[in-house]
């Protein structure tokens, strides 16, 4: 998972993940030297211009923003057969504190599993996709 603090590529050349702070990322266009960092800044650095000296061997990771882990929330309310448990659950996802409230309330109601089952799912068919979409194999 990404988050707002840094990105993370995928190396074509090298099948790596690679996650690289934000900070990095600018500082590496600057063009200054970094050699008065600590050693695992400098590495982090070598990989933020490596980043963008060879942009052509990297490919962004999906975001937060490319995964709505609220739409599965919402799809999974509607893939429940009883209708009332949905409407229940869908209930619980309006307004703030919607993550909170879903969470408490698949645990009252005994669905944790299958919620963990249909959102893991989701997060295959992401990966998938973003895979077909960029021609990497996958298994």
């Amino acid at each position: 998972m990404q988050s707002y603090e840094s990105n993370t590529f995928f190396n074509l050349k090298t099948g790596d993940i690679i996650a690289v702070d934000n900070t990095a990322l600018r500082k590496a266009e600057d063009d200054e030297p970094y050699d008065h960092l600590p050693d695992w800044q400098q590495e982090e650095m070598k990989m933020a211009i490596d980043i963008l000296e060879n942009e052509e061997n990297y490919i962004s990771l999906p975001t937060q923003f490319d995964i709505h882990e609220y739409s599965m929330m919402e799809n999974f309310c509607y893939s429940l057969p009883d209708e009332d448990i949905g409407n229940e659950l869908l209930s619980s996802i309006r307004g703030k504190g919607a993550f909170r409230r879903f969470k408490e309330k698949i645990f009252y109601l005994g669905l944790e599993d299958k919620w963990y089952q249909f959102r893991d799912k989701c997060y295959k068919d992401i990966a998938i996709e973003w895979c077909e979409n960029h021609d990497i194999e996958y298994f």
